[in-house]
């Protein structure tokens, strides 16, 4: 069609805005509307909740919102896309139109599936593909033109299985303006608007490093996106909800769970080195001149195995002698974790000298405990942590009761060939279409990016120490064991000096937990930007991690908090001043 696709977002992971659905249907004026519930640690859940019940195992609050806002989006002519589907998109399909039914709608509904491999497991490994014997889950991320294939075949709402977060866009983007699989630099563009919508709130001022400036941060809308022809789009919200969009929320989303300077996709490869931003109005952020490469030969494979059982407990410990009341917790809790597989000790110092609350007085001390045998880390385990209240350190309190070991997941990716994949669209009828595999070779690689940043002649004058956030924002996020951290300035005078200054042994320095891992980075001059990944400080996924921030949420912030010798020049220079 000729005119720009408006198309929004109502969910950014399993548990979002409930109301987002309606607030969207009645305020967004759109054509489509997706909803994004998935993730790695996502599809663990859903697993747990099909071992219970066979017919479940997608996201039941879509359903619950459809029961509220179906007949919304009828009326409106909207169209749903949503990868609520999980490992499920036949049976959410069903339900969609058992909800239909009760409202006594006619809706034609589609799913998108295939991605599933664990009923393929024979045949995969005659082709050399072997998956971990103790696999619970094994999903493909598919690509968008299944999505498309269903939207052309008339279909209102398509339920998805596993395809990549950005697929919903691109599908849509792509039947909407009738683009062929060769259009790379529109289905770039469309993987980029996507990436931006994919996270809900987090674009119009949600986890935003500079939240205080955020009008209505304390509930934003949800973002929506005008995509023309040529696959650029404009980012907006609906008119009056709160929040904000501009160049510096589209920014903290795009640096989000990156890894290098290609972002890979089924459908497409984009080049995050040739964004353009520009802000064209209030609350408007136009992306163009997305350089769109192939995509690669392989797809890449969500693998969850049970990994074991895990249990912990914390004690707080207040005043004096903090380290010699760990010291003692741990000698008297040794006999009952001598024979456990893993055991892990975190003391948080979190008290205050001569604190004037009790609250500031107190450091938190945990324990947490992984082994194959549930039952050796259930009771046991805390029954011996109870045991200790009167018998211990002075003081003695817990946070937490008694109680059984829970199993866990392990994560890692595989990747499959293209050939191998499987992708399926069923419509209302129930015919089944075949979508192609796509055939390439992938894009070259990115070479390493030079953003030719240095100090000015004289250096940099005078500077100020302060936090690196007093000019910078960050966000940051996980990629399955790794972590990324996307650091942009608000000027190219500060872009400049960061780029200068943050170099990988900075970076380690200023975040410790990281100076033993390799650290990758990635230069986006375009964006301001600079992107670190962390390899494998999240071990084998947040299903597993026993890290107090397991999904690396709170690590920009960090960065952020730590001190620095900043420019004057630049404090004076800076928007957020």
């Amino acid at each position: 069609m000729a005119r720009p696709l408006r198309i929004g977002n109502c969910s950014g992971f399993y548990g979002d805005r409930f109301a987002a659905m309606r607030e969207m249907l009645e305020g967004g004026d759109l054509d489509i509307l997706t909803g994004d519930y998935l993730a790695e640690l996502t599809m663990l859940l859903l697993w747990r909740t099909q071992s219970k019940d066979p017919s479940r195992g997608y996201a039941a609050s879509f359903i619950r919102q459809l029961e509220d806002c179906l007949g919304i989006a009828w009326e409106r002519g909207v169209k749903i896309v949503a990868n609520a589907g999980g490992l499920n998109p036949a049976g959410c399909a069903v339900a969609v139109r058992e909800i239909a039914d009760k409202l006594g709608l006619r809706v034609n509904v589609a799913h998108v599936e295939g991605d599933d491999l664990l009923p393929r497991r024979d045949e995969l490994a005659r082709a050399g593909i072997e998956l971990p014997e103790a696999t619970i889950t094994a999903n493909a991320y598919l690509g968008g033109w299944g999505i498309a294939g269903a939207l052309d075949a008339g279909a209102q709402v398509v339920v998805t299985g596993r395809v990549t977060d950005a697929a919903l866009v691109i599908g849509s983007a792509a039947w909407w303006h009738g683009w062929a699989r060769e259009d790379y630099d529109a289905l770039a563009g469309a993987l980029v608007t996507g990436h931006v919508l994919e996270c809900g709130a987090q674009a119009t001022g949600g986890n935003y490093s500079f939240f205080t400036e955020v009008p209505g941060i304390a509930y934003v809308g949800f973002p929506l996106a005008e995509i023309a022809a040529d696959g650029s789009s404009i980012i907006t919200k609906p008119d009056g909800s709160g929040g904000l969009v501009d160049i510096g929320t589209v920014t903290a989303q795009l640096l989000y769970e990156i890894q290098g300077p290609h972002y890979l996709n089924p459908d497409v490869s984009a080049d995050f080195g040739s964004i353009q931003l520009q802000q064209v109005g209030d609350d408007r952020v136009k992306i163009s001149a997305v350089r769109g490469l192939e995509p690669p030969a392989t797809t890449k494979v969500c693998i969850n195995t049970l990994g074991g059982f895990r249990n912990s407990m914390t004690f707080l410990l207040t005043g004096l002698d903090i380290d010699a009341k760990a010291d003692l917790i741990r000698r008297q809790l040794a006999p009952v974790l001598a024979e456990v597989e893993e055991v892990s000790w975190s003391l948080s110092h979190t008290e205050h000298e001569d604190a004037d609350t009790n609250e500031r007085a107190v450091a938190r001390f945990t324990v947490s405990v992984k082994d194959s045998e549930g039952k050796r880390i259930g009771r046991p385990f805390s029954g011996a942590a109870v045991e200790i209240a009167l018998a211990s350190y002075p003081g003695a309190t817990m946070t937490s009761p008694p109680g059984e070991a829970t199993p866990y997941g392990v994560y890692r990716a595989i990747y499959l060939p293209n050939a191998l994949v499987e992708h399926r669209v069923v419509l209302e009828d129930g015919t089944t279409h075949e979508v192609a595999a796509t055939a390439t070779d992938g894009p070259a690689e990115a070479p390493p990016r030079r953003s030719g940043s240095r100090a000015p002649t004289g250096g940099w004058g005078p500077t100020s120490r302060l936090p690196l956030g007093s000019i910078v924002g960050a966000r940051s996020g996980d990629k399955g064991g790794n972590a990324n951290l996307g650091v942009w300035a608000r000027s190219d005078e500060a872009f400049a000096w960061l780029d200068v200054t943050l170099t990988v042994d900075r970076f380690k320095q200023l975040l410790p937990e990281t100076a033993a891992l390799p650290v990758q980075r990635h230069p986006l001059a375009n964006l301001r930007a600079i992107n670190f990944i962390i390899e494998g400080l999240l071990g084998e996924g947040v299903a597993s991690s026993t890290r107090q921030d397991p999904q690396a949420k709170g690590l920009g912030e960090w960065l952020r908090s730590r001190y620095v010798d900043i420019p004057i020049s630049l404090l004076e220079d800076s928007p957020h001043d």
